[in-house]
């Protein structure tokens, strides 16, 4: 075979080769593609995986992802219904529901986060502005315990974090569907004070932590009163009951007493004088007194008697 038909069956199976290749196209799992011609967008987005077929050289294909994505804002400062100024971090999920649509409007996933910002963050502000702090920081089923009624924190929540991430979501759901994108979900990662109000709310809630304190040193103190005045009047009562019983016991001993000595003085009153007078010597007079009395003294009788 002269060697210009080799050449030319080889040109001919390479170019049969690279038509049979650029003639299909393999759509990878968790993908979805958008075939155009010329530019052109032709029939509808291909979302199931494998090999599809194309025309060669003059269609191309755009693939996009199938899978959910996140998008993550800036923390904004907001200012609630309430004029309270809060730092605002929020997230959503979101996934290219309608590739064809995505493509003609918006090309990209980076040009998708830019408008889902714009959408986001523009919803995100105009709830916070119609809402006061309180609907934003508690959840729909939040009620409030023995606690915060005691502390006056008893206000009733009629829509909550929750339902107001939702409203969000759907507000943002059908701005977004022009777009091809859906959001799948919004939620709250953080809600803050700025640094000016934190302070304050600090200095408020060490305020009311002291007022707290004093009220029930306050108490414990009326407390403390309470029971030092009742074990007073405890001990006063016992105290005069035993110092009335210890009357009594020692009239009835005394007067035993002088029915005893009466006994005996009237049994022989000499000797009963006689043995008080000694008792009388024995406390007087010691090892080292010396008694000087005059001859007619009563206290001298009996030792006079003794010559």
């Amino acid at each position: 075979m002269p060697k210009n038909i080799r050449v030319a069956l080889l040109v001919a199976l390479g170019l049969l080769v690279i038509t049979l290749w650029n003639s299909f196209f393999i759509l990878p799992e968790g993908m979805q593609a958008v075939v155009t011609q010329f530019g052109a967008p032709v029939g509808t987005p291909v979302t199931r995986s494998g090999p599809h077929l194309k025309k060669p050289f003059v269609q191309d294909v755009s693939y996009f992802d199938k899978k959910i994505l996140i998008w993550d804002g800036d923390p904004n400062q907001i200012p609630t219904k309430d004029k309270t100024f809060v730092y605002v971090d929020v997230t959503a999920r979101w996934r290219i529901a309608n590739a064809l649509t995505f493509m003609q409007a918006v090309k990209d996933e980076t040009r998708a986060q830019t408008i889902l910002d714009d959408v986001i963050d523009s919803t995100v502000r105009d709830l916070v502005n119609k809402h006061d702090l309180v609907e934003i920081i508690r959840s729909s089923d939040w009620r409030p315990s023995a606690k915060d009624k005691e502390q006056g924190d008893d206000a009733p929540i009629t829509t909550g974090r929750d339902k107001l991430a939702e409203e969000i979501h759907q507000i943002a759901s059908q701005a977004t569907q022009k777009y091809g994108i859906e959001v799948v979900d919004v939620m709250f990662k953080r809600v803050n004070y700025i640094a000016s109000v934190q302070s304050k709310v600090y200095e408020r809630m060490i305020s009311e932590r002291k007022r707290i304190a004093a009220e029930k040193r306050s108490l414990g103190e009326g407390q403390k009163a309470e029971i030092l005045g009742k074990v007073d009047r405890e001990l006063r009562t016992v105290t005069s009951s035993a110092q009335q019983e210890a009357e009594e016991i020692k009239g009835k001993a005394d007067a035993q007493a002088a029915q005893i000595y009466a006994a005996a003085y009237n049994q022989d009153p000499e000797f009963y004088s006689f043995y008080q007078t000694l008792e009388s010597y024995q406390q007087t007079i010691g090892a080292n007194t010396r008694l000087v009395v005059s001859t007619d003294s009563e206290f001298y009788r009996y030792l006079n008697q003794l010559k």
